[in-house]
C-alpha cells in the first residue's frame, strides 16, 4: 500500500478521527567564546574553514578537553526547566558517517546525560499544558553542508557540495521532550508555545543568542497520529531543523493533515526524517529511520566523566535570574493587565518589546496599543515575526512621545512609522523631513475651517440649529483638506466658536 499522498485532509476533519502526539527535540548552540573540546573561536560569519584545528577536525594525535563554561550553561538550562542534575555524567561517541562530521563520530551524551526529568508549562488560550522534559544533554555541533547549483539548496539536483567546518565542535545542547499527547486541536499552537517559552528562558539565562536565522536554535518536530480511542500511538515522522517559531506550528499542522490523508487512504506512515519547506509550509521525505538502532555508541575514552559538585549546583540554582513566567506575572501586576491580556502579548511575541518600550518612557497602555495594533498588523501583512520589524522599542516610545506632546496625531504617527520602517531615521527626523507635524491654529487652518463651513451650508445650519453632533462631518471635511495634519480637537473648537457660540 502506498505511503504517500498528494491530498491533505482539512485540519478540523483530522481531529474528528485522530489524536495527535508530538515530541520536540530542540538544539541550542551555546554562546561560549570557544568550541566544546578545543580552543577554536565560535564567532559567526567567519570565512569558511578558518576556525578549525586538529582537535575539532579529528586529526590523529589530537586530544579533546571539555569546555567548563558549556557544562555550566547546560546545568543552568536544566535547573531552569526543573530537571534533576546528575552527580555523574559522561560523554560517548555517536558513530555515523556524514561528510559534516569530520571525526566520523559525534561526541555527545548518551545514557548518562547531565539533566533529566524536568518540565515546562505553557499556556495556550487560557489553558496550561505541561510539557515533560526527558533529558537535556551536551554535545558538539556538526559542520555545515553547502549544496551548490540546485534550485532548492538541498543535495538533490545540486552540481556539487562544499563543507564549512567552522561550526563543527561548537557546544550544542539538545533538549528532548517526552511525547506530548492530549493537545488535540491545539497541538500546533502548543508546539510553537513550547519553543517560544524555551527560547525566552534561554535568552533570560544568557546562554545563547538563540537566533534561529543563524542556526543557534533549531527544532526537530516529531509528529504522529493515532485513531481516537486507540491504545497505541501512531508511527512518528521527524521534521528536521525547523528554524522559526511560526514554522514549528506550520510543520505540526501540515504533518497532521498529510498523515491523516495517508491513513484515510489505507496507507501506513513511514518512520522517516522529513524536510520542511518555508515557502510552502509543506514537508518532503528525507531518509528512512525504520531502524531504531542506527547509531553505535560507546564511552568516549579521551574524556573523563563530569561530576558536578552539589554545592556548585546549589549556588547556580540560587543565582538563577527571574524566569519569564514569573516575570510576566510581575509585569501583569505593574501594568495593571489581566492574564488574558498578557497571553495576547505572549502569543504576539510582544512581551519584551512592550517592556523595552515602557523602559524607554512610554506608558504601558500606549506601548501595548502600538505593538498589538498597527505594528502587529504590519508584521502579519509582511509575514514576519513582530520583533523582526525594522523599528526598535526606543523608536516606538519616541513616536508615542511625539503624540503625547501634540506634535503629531495617530494618523500622522502611522505615516511617520512608514518612514521609520523604510529606514528614513528616527520618528522625530521623519516627522520633520516629511512635514508631518500637526497644523496649529494658523491662517491655513482658519481658511480650511471657513471652507468647510462654506462648502457644507446644510450641515453648518444644522449645527447652528442645535444639532451639535453634526459638527463631526465638518471636522472630517477639514481633516481631509489638511490631509490629517490638523488637530481634530482644535478644529472642533474652532468650528464651535463659529457656529455654536455665534
Amino acid at each position: 500500500m502506498s505511503t504517500t499522498t498528494d491530498r491533505l485532509v482539512d485540519f478540523d476533519e483530522v481531529l474528528t478521527r485522530y489524536e495527535p502526539v508530538m515530541g520536540l527535540e530542540t538544539h541550542v548552540e551555546l554562546g561560549t567564546a570557544s568550541k566544546m573540546f578545543c580552543g577554536c573561536s565560535t564567532t559567526f560569519g567567519a570565512e569558511p574553514n578558518t576556525q578549525t584545528c586538529p582537535t575539532c577536525l579529528g586529526l590523529p594525535g589530537s586530544l579533546p578537553a571539555a569546555n567548563a563554561a558549556a557544562i555550566e550553561s547546560t546545568i543552568l538550562i536544566g535547573l531552569a526547566l526543573g530537571c534533576r542534575i546528575a552527580t555523574w555524567a559522561r560523554f560517548s561517541r555517536k558513530n555515523y558517517f556524514y561528510p559534516d562530521i569530520p571525526k566520523g563520530f559525534q561526541t555527545t551524551q548518551y545514557d548518562e546525560p547531565l539533566c533529566t526529568a524536568g518540565h515546562l508549562d505553557v499556556e495556550v488560550d487560557g489553558e496550561t499544558y505541561r510539557v515533560e522534559i526527558e533529558r537535556v544533554h551536551l554535545e558538539e555541533d556538526t559542520g555545515k553542508n553547502l549544496h551548490v547549483g540546485g534550485s532548492t539548496g538541498r543535495i538533490h539536483g545540486a552540481d556539487h557540495s562544499l563543507i564549512d567546518y567552522n561550526r563543527a565542535g561548537i557546544p550544542l545542547v539538545e533538549i528532548v521532550t517526552r511525547p506530548i499527547p492530549g493537545a488535540g486541536a491545539k497541538a500546533p499552537e502548543v508546539a510553537k508555545a513550547y519553543v517560544t517559552e524555551l527560547r525566552e528562558i534561554l535568552v533570560t539565562l544568557g546562554v545563547s543568542e538563540v537566533r534561529m536565522e543563524q542556526g543557534n536554535l533549531r527544532c526537530d518536530v516529531n509528529t504522529s497520529l493515532a485513531p481516537i480511542g486507540s491504545l497505541e500511538w501512531g508511527t512518528r515522522t521527524e521534521t528536521k531543523n525547523v528554524n522559526s517559531l511560526r514554522s514549528v506550528e506550520r510543520a505540526v499542522r501540515f504533518e497532521m493533515r498529510r498523515q491523516a490523508a495517508v491513513l484515510d487512504a489505507g496507507g501506513t506512515i513511514t518512520q522517516e526524517t522529513r524536510h520542511f519547506h518555508e515557502d510552502t509550509g509543506s514537508t518532503s521525505p528525507g531518509r528512512s529511520k525504520e531502524e531504531a538502532t542506527d547509531y553505535r555508541y560507546f564511552p568516549e575514552p579521551d574524556l573523563v566523566p563530569v561530576a558536578p559538585d552539589e554545592e556548585w549546583v546549589a549556588t547556580l540554582l540560587a543565582g538563577l535570574p527571574e524566569l519569564p513566567a514569573a516575570r510576566r506575572t510581575r509585569l501583569s501586576d505593574e501594568w495593571g493587565i489581566s492574564p488574558t491580556e498578557m497571553a495576547w502579548l505572549v502569543n504576539a511575541g510582544a512581551v519584551e518589546l512592550v517592556s523595552d518600550t515602557v523602559a524607554a518612557g512610554a506608558s504601558p497602555a500606549e506601548a501595548r496599543k502600538w505593538w498589538l495594533g498597527d505594528l502587529a498588523r504590519r508584521a502579519n501583512d509582511s509575514g514576519t515575526e513582530l520583533g523582526e520589524l525594522a523599528v526598535t522599542p526606543a523608536q516606538v516610545a519616541e513616536l508615542i512621545g511625539l503624540i503625547s506632546a501634540g506634535t503629531i496625531n495617530d494618523q500622522l504617527a502611522r505615516q511617520a512609522l512608514d518612514g521609520v520602517l523604510a529606514g528614513e531615521g528616527n520618528p522625530a527626523a521623519v516627522v520633520q523631513a516629511r512635514g508631518l507635524a500637526v497644523m496649529g491654529e494658523s491662517d491655513e487652518l482658519v481658511s480650511a475651517v471657513d471652507a468647510a463651513i462654506e462648502g457644507n451650508p446644510d450641515v453648518a445650519e444644522k449645527v447652528r440649529g442645535g444639532k451639535v453632533q453634526a459638527i463631526g462631518a465638518l471636522v472630517g471635511a477639514v481633516m481631509k483638506t489638511t490631509r490629517g495634519k490638523a488637530d481634530a480637537a482644535t478644529v472642533k473648537r474652532m468650528l464651535e466658536e463659529r457656529l455654536v457660540s455665534s
